[in-house]
């Protein structure tokens, strides 16, 4: 080969210097391109000067000789490229059973240093799938117990192989050494915590480790409080994990707390990951801490008032939340992050609350942040894309509250005209009576039905009975339901929701006919004409027999005593006909030819 490549250059096809790399190339027979990637090397044509390589998705690919010295990185058949080309079962075997061996494998193919994405690029999705996120975590964890491999915190950072083995302890304390203020100390000392069974003298890292933390709390215990407390609890893990006595006089979190930090500013500070513990640091210190979490719940992101309700009503302060958050909302006060954090948890803790005048009050959250230099959308995002938020809200409220909050949110510059549309057309699935407000059709269309007196106060009375008996009842169940636990295997729980639904669509049905329903007592009807009130003779002329109906109200039907709600079909063909006019009743698949033959009033008809 060599012979033929100095032939090549005696014939002026490439130059001297071309030699060596494509020996390499050849021999190895796998490359590198920073365009085209992988390639194979299939055959050199010494007669044309040139390399046919197999790229990926760039088959048989012809390259000039001079060229391929210049631009082509010679790779060997233990690269992570190669064997993915030639043996990718068995690289997936080793992948599965040796997680260090195949990262190890990338990392010295990129030279002894690479990121995780890096890594990623290069094994999946043809060595690991789907589950990647599980294999690197597992690697990970490997690697820093290793003593081969420098993990860094951040993902972007390079991880990278050492020949020589360093131990976790000694990796650990170089580190904490090495760390350059308490933030990042602290990320080593959680480290050392998670990696205490690794760590052979536990007392000698302890004792560094814990010395270097205190120092550190005394010097911001008065300038930055909530970054001690976030170290009081770094060191106190550490001295859990090591199982190190407490030295004299060090700060605890007593000290934090003694100095009456202002609260909202002194959580948010802290990472999320740590607001849990910080409250129940606080509910251990503080006798009044219950009061001041509901102080400054209108005044902390979504997450975080998350996490202070989800306090107080594990220690029995749901009451005062509710009343907290009701006197908010109904002072429209509540801040759009409260409200958020208040919609996406919408339990049935907070059923009686749950109402239109939430979406009100989210409404001028909205407007009050739009003059707010921090504006969120966030709220106005979850409105929008929270489909059942708006009909929950205002599932059993009163036509005329729904109004008006129709008016409102027409009105309202918190959304533009499109996402308007949405959201009215959600009012308007649970509220058909709206629709013709919200389009503008001013006609006004008499849509009422006559009823007699007395099937009027027996609707009256059902609706008053499920106002005030059968809702609240149901709202009993419900939470009694809840009081057994898990709601996902509650069955009473889910039967008493389920009712509630029914009852809820019963009571809008209810609602809206008594709305429409004029009461009469069918007294001096027309008789020139059938009409409500009256009783027609007819004859069905094709089988020469006479019928007796009685015309009364929409709710006073009863087919088998002869007696049609003027609304029915049957009846409908009679109204507004004279004595003696013939009409045609389509039927049970025959038609009926009738004809009137004497129209009474209805009590006159009685009285016979």
């Amino acid at each position: 080969m060599r012979e033929e490549l100095e032939k090549l250059v005696t014939a002026g096809k490439i130059q001297q210097r071309h030699i060596e790399p494509l020996l390499a190339i050849v021999q190895q027979g796998y490359c590198l391109h920073k365009g085209w990637g992988f390639g194979k090397v299939k055959t050199l044509d010494g007669i044309l000067g040139r390399l046919t390589i197999d790229f990926t998705g760039k088959a048989g690919h012809g390259m000039d000789l001079a060229f391929a010295a210049e631009w082509l990185k010679p790779i060997g058949r233990d690269h992570v490229l190669a064997r993915k080309a030639n043996d990718l079962a068995g690289l997936k075997q080793e992948a599965a059973r040796n997680h260090l061996a195949v990262v190890k494998l990338v990392i010295q193919n990129f030279g002894g240093h690479a990121s995780a994405d890096q890594i990623q690029q290069v094994l999946v999705p043809d060595v690991i799938g789907s589950d990647w996120k599980k294999w690197w975590e597992t690697a990970r964890i490997e690697m820093k117990k290793d003593g081969h491999f420098q993990v860094p915190a951040k993902k972007s950072e390079q991880i990278v192989y050492i020949a020589q083995e360093v131990t976790v302890q000694q990796r650990l304390l170089a580190e904490f050494r090495a760390a350059r203020g308490l933030k990042a100390r602290l990320a080593v000392a959680a480290e050392v915590a998670k990696s205490a069974t690794d760590i052979p003298d536990k007392a000698a890292v302890a004792t560094e480790v814990i010395s270097g933390l205190n120092a550190e709390i005394q010097a911001h215990l008065n300038t930055m409080p909530s970054v001690a407390l976030e170290a009081i609890f770094a060191r106190d893990d550490v001295r859990s994990a090591l199982g190190a006595p407490t030295e004299e006089g060090e700060a605890n979190e007593a000290a934090i707390w003694g100095q009456n930090p202002r609260l909202h500013t002194f959580l948010e500070e802290l990472p999320a990951a740590k607001h849990r513990r910080a409250l129940e640091s606080m509910k251990a210190h503080n006798a009044e801490w219950a009061v001041q979490l509901v102080g400054i719940l209108n005044s902390v992101p979504a997450k975080l008032c998350g996490e202070c309700c989800k306090l107080l009503m594990q220690e029995g302060k749901t009451q005062l939340l509710k009343d907290t958050i009701q006197r908010l909302v109904s002072q429209h006060g509540a801040s759009s992050e409260l409200l958020l954090w208040f919609g996406k948890e919408r339990s049935d803790t907070f059923a009686d609350i749950l109402t239109p005048e939430v979406f009100r009050a989210m409404l001028t959250a909205m407007e009050r942040d739009a003059f707010n230099e921090k504006k969120s959308n966030r709220l106005h995002d979850f409105i929008l894309s929270d489909h059942d938020l708006l009909p929950e809200l205002i599932e059993s409220a009163d036509i005329e509250i729904i109004k008006d909050l129709t008016r409102t949110l027409q009105l309202s510059p918190a959304f533009d005209d499109m996402e308007k549309r949405s959201l009215l057309a959600r009012i308007v699935k649970a509220y058909p009576a709206v629709q013709r407000m919200i389009t503008g059709d001013q006609k006004r269309e008499d849509n009422s039905f006559l009823v007699s007196w007395e099937s009027l106060e027996r609707r009256k009375a059902e609706y008053d009975e499920m106002v005030n008996k059968t809702i609240p009842a149901n709202s009993r169940d419900i939470a009694l339901a809840r009081s057994y636990g898990d709601l996902r295997e509650n069955h009473e729980y889910k039967s008493a929701k389920e009712t509630q639904r029914v009852l809820s669509r019963r009571k809008h049905e209810l609602e809206s006919q008594l709305a429409r329903a004029r009461g009469t007592d069918f007294a001096n009807p027309r008789t020139d004409v059938a009409a409500p009130g009256t009783v027609i003779l007819v004859t069905d002329l094709n089988i020469g027999q006479q019928f007796t109906y009685a015309l009364l109200g929409a709710w006073d039907g009863n087919p088998e005593k002869n007696i049609l709600s003027y609304l029915t079909p049957l009846a409908q063909i009679f109204i507004n006909k004279p004595v003696g006019a013939e009409v045609v009743f389509e039927g049970d698949g025959q038609k009926r030819r009738l004809r009137i033959d004497s129209i009474q009033p209805c009590r006159s008809a009685a009285a016979q």
